[in-house]
C-alpha cells in the first residue's frame, strides 16, 4: 500500500459554494464536498473546516428572498441558520462515521496570547482524537464577518494558528484573474502568485453574489496565511472533487506561494 505523507488542511468553504440562488442549501455539492474530506480524513490527513452559509441557510430557513442590511436582523439569521448548518455537517459526515465538532469564537480571541493558546489547545485535541474541528465566527455577538469578510479572513488566522500544511479557499470563481473577467472576455487566470504585492491586492474586485467576501477579503486572508508560512490555493468550489487534484500539487485555480520563513 502506498504510503501518504499525513498533512494538515484547512478547507474555507463560502455561502455561494453551499447555498443556492434561493438561498437554500446546495444539498448535492454539499454531500460532495464533505464525501471528499471524510475520504481526505480516512488517508490519515487531517482537515479543518472553515465555514460560512449560517445567514444563507437562515435566510431560507425564514423563507425571506432578501439578505437584509440591518445588522441585527443578519446577526438572527446567522443564529437560525447556524444550527441548520451544523446540523447538516453532522448528518452528512456521521454517513461516513467522521466525527464533528463545532467552534465559534471571535477574532479577539486571536488576538490575546492566553484565549489563543488555549484555542490551539483545543484544536490539536480534536485533531489528535480524530475529529474534524469545523469553525465559524461567532455572528450573534460579533458583526466584522457579517458585514466585511465571509469568514474568509478567519480562514487565513485559523491556518496561521494551526500551522497548516495548506489553506483551499472555495468560491464561486475559478481564482484571481489579471482583469475582471466579467467585463473583459479576455481576462487570463493567474495561476500562481510568488508573492502578494499591492499590484495583486488591486487586481481584487467586489464582493460576492451571495456571500459578504469578494475577493479582496480572499487576498487578505491569503496575505495572512502565506506570511505566516502557509500556501493557499483559491479554487472554484463547484466540483468539490477538484480537491483532489490540489493536494496532488496539480494546477487548479490560484496557488499563492508561502512566504520563505528563512528570508
Amino acid at each position: 500500500m502506498e504510503n501518504i505523507q499525513k498533512r494538515r488542511y484547512v478547507i474555507k468553504v463560502g455561502t455561494s459554494t453551499l447555498t443556492h440562488k434561493t438561498g437554500k442549501v446546495n444539498i448535492a455539492r454539499m454531500a460532495k464536498l464533505i464525501s471528499v474530506l471524510a475520504d481526505l480524513h480516512n488517508m490519515g490527513h487531517e482537515i479543518i473546516l472553515v465555514t460560512s452559509g449560517a445567514v444563507g441557510i437562515g435566510m431560507g430557513r425564514l423563507n425571506l428572498s432578501e439578505r437584509p442590511n440591518e445588522t441585527k436582523r443578519l446577526q438572527a439569521l446567522a443564529a437560525v441558520g447556524q444550527g441548520e448548518l451544523m446540523f447538516m455537517y453532522d448528518k452528512l459526515f456521521g454517513e461516513y462515521d467522521v466525527v464533528v465538532s463545532q467552534l465559534l469564537f471571535t477574532f479577539d480571541v486571536l488576538e490575546n496570547a492566553e484565549s489563543r493558546a488555549h484555542l490551539l489547545d483545543t484544536f490539536n485535541q480534536l485533531l489528535e482524537y480524530g475529529a474534524i474541528p469545523i469553525v465559524n465566527e461567532n455572528d450573534s455577538v460579533s458583526v466584522e464577518e457579517l458585514i466585511n469578510g465571509d469568514n474568509d479572513c478567519l480562514s487565513g488566522a485559523v491556518s496561521a494558528l494551526t500551522n497548516a500544511d495548506m489553506l483551499i479557499m472555495l468560491t464561486d470563481t475559478n481564482g484571481l484573474y489579471d482583469s475582471d473577467p466579467s467585463e473583459n472576455e479576455n481576462a487570463k487566470l493567474i495561476e500562481v502568485v510568488e508573492k502578494i504585492t499591492p499590484e495583486i491586492e488591486n487586481l481584487a474586485g467586489g464582493a460576492g453574489s451571495r456571500g459578504t467576501g469578494g475577493f479582496a477579503t480572499k487576498i487578505k486572508a491569503a496575505k495572512i496565511a502565506t506570511d505566516a508560512g502557509v500556501p493557499v490555493v483559491i479554487a472554484n468550489g463547484a466540483k468539490p472533487t477538484k480537491i483532489y487534484k490540489i493536494i496532488e500539487g496539480k494546477s487548479v485555480g490560484t496557488f499563492f506561494q508561502a512566504v520563505n520563513s528563512e528570508e
